[in-house]
C-alpha cells in the first residue's frame, strides 16, 4: 500500500485517501484468480449451473454436453478458486456454489451479466442437504 506521503510523478490532485485504502497486490492477485476461472466459457456455464442446483459430475456433463473427465477438470479449477464446494453422497460427489460471500456476489454478478433470472428467485442461495 502506498503511504499518504508518497510523491506521485504528476500532480493531479490529492489522492492520498485513495492510496490509503488501495488493496495490496496479494488480495488483487487472489481476486483475479477467481475472475480468471470464470473467464472460460465452459467454467462460467458450470458455475452458473451450480449457482442454481447441486449436481454430480455425470449430470453436469450431460447438461453441457461434455465428457465427465473434462467436467472434472473444470470443477477442480472452480473448487481450487473457492467458487464451488463438493459433498460426498454415497459414492458420488455433488457440487454446488461455495457458501461464501464472494461466491454469492459472483453468482449475482454472473446472473446480471448473463441477463438471466435466478431460477430460485433470490440470490441468497441455499441448498437442500
Amino acid at each position: 500500500m502506498k503511504t499518504s506521503t508518497q510523491t506521485m510523478p504528476h500532480d493531479h490532485g490529492d489522492i492520498s485517501f485513495v492510496l490509503q485504502t488501495m488493496p495490496d497486490r496479494d488480495i488483487c492477485t487472489q481476486t483475479a484468480e477467481r475472475f480468471k476461472q470464470l473467464s472460460d466459457g465452459t467454467r462460467l456455464q458450470i458455475f452458473w449451473l451450480l449457482c442454481h442446483s447441486e449436481e454430480c459430475v455425470l449430470n453436469i456433463a450431460a447438461a453441457i454436453d461434455m465428457s465427465p473427465p473434462a467436467v472434472s477438470h473444470h470443477l477442480r479449477c472452480l473448487k481450487q478458486a473457492g467458487l464451488i464446494s463438493g459433498r460426498r453422497v454415497g459414492k458420488e460427489v455433488r457440487y454446488s456454489l461455495a457458501d461464501t460471500e464472494e461466491a454469492q456476489l459472483l453468482h449475482h454478478i454472473v446472473d446480471k451479466l448473463l441477463k438471466s433470472i435466478c431460477p430460485k428467485g433470490v440470490h441468497n442461495h441455499e441448498h437442500t442437504k
